[in-house]
């Protein structure tokens, strides 16, 4: 979540840019920021935001619905650049006059966010107003909660799925995996597909990500940390080298040595090359996130299949965890200021505006409402295979494993994960390179617990 500079802020500056951020940090923020004054007679609701592109387009229409729908608050959106810079921004403007009221987060923030006592749980607004949040993925909703509160509400939210040219199975007389595959069933197609082009295609990619990583763990209802993978008790312990992960890379490790496997690496380059030869008809299988939907058919002459993430052989699916990011209420504006920004939450999980997010961004709907709106219908008569990640989402049952990770220092985690796939990629001891990730991570985790005064 924080790397080493994130960390020295947090625990060494925080104190001093309390101080000086009228100086130096209000020029900073303010410098792409537009007007933050409401209307008349209206509270003001200044909202910190990380989305870009049609995802900003999307959230900006459903802000401006809001403000529209109602005369007591306005709220202002303010994009802040990426997820990492912005928690810094958030971090070191807490207290002052430009911090936000409402803001966005990403996952792995979680237990930055929580400890930083810089928010207000929305529990507190859900039992104030008796909202019921039944209708809320209850796996998306246990990413943000802790100790039966919740903390913040899930917003943008994606699962990792495994997309397939359905198209190039057809062609080569392929039977498709299942709905919930197997890691065999997986090996078994990407052979095929390799074997029947005459090496022309490639069977299967997956990118060197440590939330993949952490994914296959969920799947196989195995915990990355102990205290419940940081939702019971501040984590202590970090346990990578552990035989569900073993089972996972030499899984992966199978495929590398039949040849029908291709190594993109990690970072934004895999998942733009994969992508490419995935549409280019050069890549038949890849696991990615579910809101790359609309990218991989918009244009795409061939036929798009979507199955849930792959599961070790003789276990069942225990479900995967999420992506994406929280809506967070700041606790350093007025408590009328607060009530406003849970309205707007109140207003962004609804079930039409969910489906249209859904269809405007690929992120899932979250309401499980939202299935019947129109919107979405007319989704899945274009893409029926757009039904399945939500179906994903939905047939989970929210536990400790797959409610994602609470825990500071994840991004280190995830590199030191990621350079331990890179090895055993590369042909690498899988024992060795797990054994070195957990040292390192360790030693991280006791250090990071150690500067929090844990």
């Amino acid at each position: 979540m924080m790397g080493k500079i994130g960390l020295f802020l947090k625990n060494h500056l925080i104190p001093i840019i309390a101080v000086v951020v009228v100086a130096i940090g209000v020029v900073f923020v303010n410098a792409s920021h537009g007007e933050t004054n409401a209307k008349a007679g209206r509270t003001p609701i200044v909202f910190w935001h990380e989305m870009g592109g049609p995802a900003e387009q999307a959230l900006d229409k459903m802000v401006d619905n809001f403000n529209k729908s109602q005369n007591k608050y306005e709220v202002i959106p303010q994009y802040e650049g990426a997820y990492d810079e912005a928690v810094q921004k958030i971090i070191q403007s807490h207290g002052t006059s430009v911090s936000p009221a409402l803001f966005q987060s990403f996952d792995i923030s979680t237990a930055q966010m929580m400890h930083s006592k810089y928010t207000t749980p929305v529990q507190k607004f859900i039992d104030e107003d008796h909202y019921d949040t039944s209708d809320i993925s209850p796996v998306a909703r246990s990413f943000y909660s802790n100790k039966g509160q919740q903390l913040a509400m899930p917003f943008n939210t994606s699962q990792p799925v495994l997309y397939y040219n359905a198209t190039l199975l057809k062609k080569y007389g392929i039977t498709p995996p299942s709905k919930s595959p197997s890691y065999s069933e997986i090996t078994r197609v990407a052979k095929e597909l390799y074997a029947k082009s005459h090496h022309k295609v490639k069977g299967m990619t997956m990118e060197i990500y440590g939330w993949l990583l952490e994914e296959a763990l969920a799947n196989d209802k195995t915990k990355l940390i102990n205290n419940g993978d940081g939702h019971q008790g501040n984590p202590t312990k970090i346990n990578v080298n552990n035989p569900n992960t073993v089972k996972f890379l030499k899984w992966i490790r199978t495929n590398i040595k039949s040849g029908d496997f291709v190594n993109y690496g990690s970072g934004a380059s895999a998942e733009t090359n994969e992508i490419a030869a995935f549409l280019a008809g050069k890549l038949g299988i890849f696991v990615q996130s579910s809101a790359y939907i609309g990218q991989l058919t918009t244009g795409n002459k061939n036929k798009l299949g979507i199955s849930y993430f792959p599961h070790p052989d003789g276990t069942k699916a225990n479900g995967v965890g999420i992506g994406g990011a929280a809506l967070w209420i700041s606790n350093d504006k007025p408590e009328k200021v607060q009530k406003g920004a849970f309205e707007f939450i109140k207003y962004a999980e609804s079930a039409k505006n969910q489906a249209n997010w859904q269809v405007a961004t690929g992120y899932l709907a979250l309401n499980k409402k939202s299935q019947k709106e129109k919107a979405l219908q007319d989704l899945y008569k274009k893409i029926p295979a757009a039904r399945v990640p939500g179906e994903q989402l939905a047939s989970a049952k929210p536990n400790n494993a797959n409610s994602g990770i609470l825990m500071e220092g994840m991004q280190l985690t995830r590199e030191l994960e990621e350079t331990a796939m890179e090895t055993v990629y590369n042909g690498g001891n899988i024992d060795s390179a797990l054994t070195a990730a957990n040292k390192a991570m360790n030693a991280n985790l006791l250090t990071t617990n150690k500067a929090d005064g844990r």
